[in-house]
């Protein structure tokens, strides 16, 4: 027996050669990519509230039904239109597409704001935030990936619903007036490539102008313990009112009213008071919305409210 185990030992023997698990042609089957805790973060958000893209979808339905009965008749309408001036017929052709739009993003601003209301609070309620807190993710990570939601996702998600919704309306407006063979008068009056990078561009500028509000529901949404909404509504009416009575101003007011609409004034050149609709990228002022005090401002207090919102998820428990 010990002369077969130490077959081949001898000086003038091969010694046996060490294999590696990499030389073997075994894989090793764990995953050594980056984590990415923050992609999948968001991913996580995007899974578990299907409400960010239903909802807009819904109501892209129910405008597109809308659309279709009110073409009824649309050749003799169109007839008269085409008889006025170039600028009024582009606004009297493109205002449903615009209708459209802004309906979706309005729908789009009110799904923000619940999720946002929710966010945090939600966790804590039914207690997830147990499991989470378990994870390797930090607190940083986590609120980041719930403020990409209204900040980043539902821009990105209204773009492409929006882009859906008015291809849609020029393919059926084109048909219903094919055989009046007027099809081609909205696709020369309606530019939507041209369109598309206005949407973009403005769905940009009104995520960053509205930062602060986002970044202020979070807060609520992470210390209230219940009626989240009611606590993110009532300190800005009980300021508003103390105001009013005690120095007969509305500043506050006026400067919620600003925060919910003033982008527009630095993000567009409306070419006057009477020409209000965005028809051309020239009217774009990316420069003086960029410079604008107010959006910086407005970025910094999101900041400030994040960075609270964060400090509360460490240490404020389940409900």
């Amino acid at each position: 027996m010990n002369s077969l185990s130490n077959a081949g030992s001898g000086p003038g023997s091969p010694t046996p050669a060490t294999t590696s698990p990499s030389d073997s042609g075994i894989t090793d089957p764990g995953y050594k990519g980056a984590p990415r805790p923050l992609y999948w973060s968001v991913w996580r958000e995007v899974w578990e509230n299907r409400s960010i893209y239903i909802a807009p979808l819904s109501v892209a339905v129910v405008v597109l039904f809308g659309f279709m009965i009110s073409t009824y008749g649309i050749p003799e309408r169109r007839r008269g239109v085409l008889l006025m001036d170039p600028a009024k017929q582009r606004a009297l052709i493109g205002a449903p597409y615009d209708v459209a739009a802004m309906v979706l993003i309005f729908t789009v601003f009110i799904v923000g704001v619940f999720y946002c209301l929710d966010a945090l609070y939600g966790e804590r309620r039914d207690r997830s935030i147990l499991f989470w807190k378990s994870l390797p993710v930090s607190d940083l990570t986590t609120v980041l990936s719930k403020a990409s939601i209204p900040l980043v996702i539902l821009p990105l998600v209204t773009f492409v619903i929006i882009i859906a919704t008015q291809f849609v309306m020029l393919l059926w407006s084109s048909v219903v007036l094919l055989t009046s063979s007027l099809a081609g008068t909205t696709w020369t009056r309606f530019n939507l490539l041209e369109q598309s990078l206005i949407l973009l561009y403005s769905l940009i500028a009104l995520a960053l102008w509205h930062a602060p509000i986002y970044g202020w529901l979070l807060l609520v949404s992470g210390w209230a313990r219940r009626a989240t909404f009611l606590w993110a509504v009532l300190p800005l009416l009980a300021i508003s009112i103390f105001e009013k009575i005690t120095f007969d101003t509305a500043h506050f007011i006026r400067l919620l009213g600003h925060r919910l609409t003033g982008f527009a004034a630095a993000a567009f050149d409306f070419q006057g008071q009477h020409n209000p609709d965005i028809h051309s990228l020239v009217q774009l002022t990316s420069g003086r919305y960029l410079s604008t005090p107010g959006l910086w401002f407005g970025l910094i207090v999101a900041a400030v409210f994040l960075t609270a919102a964060v400090r509360l998820r460490r240490y404020r428990g389940p409900l």
